[in-house]
């Protein structure tokens, strides 16, 4: 990049695809390595953290990095694939150095680092940190006009000191569009302080989302530095399979504790979830399919699977079933699945349009029962059914593959030739 280089915040490159030179996608990017310097010197830019096809996050110097524009980064095409592990003198830019409480050094006020710039140095390859972001008071959701400024690195100082009660409000913003699986995986690599501070800032159904995506260390860990009527408030937001499964690994105090802390029809559900044995067709389920009465229409049923919090499996069937609608039922009449509704008229009901033929589960079934019934059936959910008739929940493929995978798969990287097809 020639003399006068445009400067770039790293907010703008937070999940923004990596190509090589041929025009196919390398990655992502996760975040960005600097190294600090002594005095005031800015941080020289050593590289940028990417996150390959296969989950995988490896380094990439800046020196491999030959075009950041148009949204979009480009590499020479030759990529280490030794997964990334950062080193003492090294600070992620976007997990370390943002919402952190730095000072202005003429004035001496704190101010908070909502983004950093780099920019790369004339004539050369080398990038460093250029400017900085910040905003004046202790910040919040309003900023009046004023409140914003942006100033050199050497004129703020207190970077290489070790943060406490940093704040996380610009990180969770950077990574807003991330699935929750992807942020997941970013809040998975930070340090564990770093890692509480990002899961106070998300609120209760985002965190929710994340933690059913993590691993049960993380799951437990973050939960615990959560305080208790939050977490509570956090596992009702989580589908009740998945809270079942993460207080299942509390202390038998500390779970009971936040059950009682849970609205008592969540906890019920919960509860029930936590009475099956792990690896049945009980401990599987979720609690909340999609159940109608069978007055209902093919409209009814649509208007419900269109519900945007609803998991594409859970979404794909609707189950029938007379009074209570709540899981348990009243008497389990048959599935109708998502392709059988686009197929009939708004006004058609849907008891004219159960599968009646379909054996559903029992809540004792084991887990290769399950496997073997999903397979035969070619299904991606399947409903759970009492020995009195009544619908307990369903079973969802997701579900079933969670279970069949070794315990750490979330941070086994997928093979890459598999991955890419080839």
């Amino acid at each position: 990049m020639a003399a006068g280089a445009p400067r770039i915040f790293v907010s703008h490159l937070a999940g923004v695809a990596v190509f090589d030179p041929v025009g196919d996608q390398v990655g992502r990017v996760s975040d960005l390595v600097a190294m600090l310097r002594v005095g005031r010197r800015p941080p020289r830019l050593l590289g940028m953290v990417v996150e390959v096809l296969s989950r995988r996050r490896v380094f990439v110097p800046m020196t491999r990095i030959t075009g950041v524009e148009s949204g979009q980064v480009i590499t020479t095409g030759v990529v280490n694939m030794r997964r990334f592990e950062q080193r003492p003198t090294e600070r992620l830019v976007l997990g370390e150095l943002l919402d952190r409480r730095v000072t202005l050094v003429e004035t001496g006020e704190e101010v908070t680092v909502l983004d950093i710039a780099i920019q790369q140095l004339p004539a050369r390859r080398d990038w460093e940190i250029d400017r900085v972001f910040v905003r004046r008071g202790k910040g919040g959701a309003l900023r009046r006009k004023g409140e914003t400024l942006t100033v050199e690195w050497s004129a703020v100082t207190g970077f290489s000191l070790e943060e406490h009660g940093q704040g996380a409000e610009s990180l969770v913003a950077t990574f807003e569009k991330l699935r929750p699986a992807d942020l997941a995986n970013a809040l998975h690599h930070l340090s564990p302080k770093r890692r509480a501070e990002v899961a106070v800032a998300l609120d209760d159904d985002r965190l929710a989302d994340v933690l059913e995506e993590l691993p049960e260390d993380d799951q437990v860990e973050i939960l615990g530095k959560l305080k208790e009527e939050r977490a509570a408030d956090v596992l009702e937001a989580m589908d009740p399979d998945d809270a079942a499964d993460l207080l299942n690994e509390l202390p038998e105090e500390e779970k009971e504790r936040l059950l009682t802390l849970m609205q008592p029809d969540d906890a019920a559900d919960v509860r029930r979830l936590m009475s099956y044995e792990e690896r049945t067709a009980g401990g599987l389920m979720t609690t909340e399919p999609i159940v109608l009465r069978p007055d209902a229409t093919v409209a009814d049923a649509l208007a419900r699977v269109r519900q945007q919090d609803l998991s594409p499996a859970l979404a794909a069937q609707v189950y029938v079933c007379r009074p209570p609608d709540e899981t348990p039922t009243g008497k389990y009449l048959g599935t109708v699945h998502f392709q059988r509704l686009l197929r009939d008229p708004p006004f058609t009901l849907v008891s004219s349009l159960v599968d009646s033929d379909l054996p559903p589960l029992g809540p004792d079934t084991a887990l290769p029962a399950v496997t073997s019934y999903f397979a035969a059936y070619n299904l991606v959910a399947a409903p759970v059914v009492d020995e009195s008739g009544s619908l307990l929940g369903a079973v969802t493929v997701d579900d079933v593959l969670d279970h069949l995978l070794p315990d750490d798969w979330r941070e086994t990287e997928f093979h890459e030739e598999g991955v890419r097809g080839g």
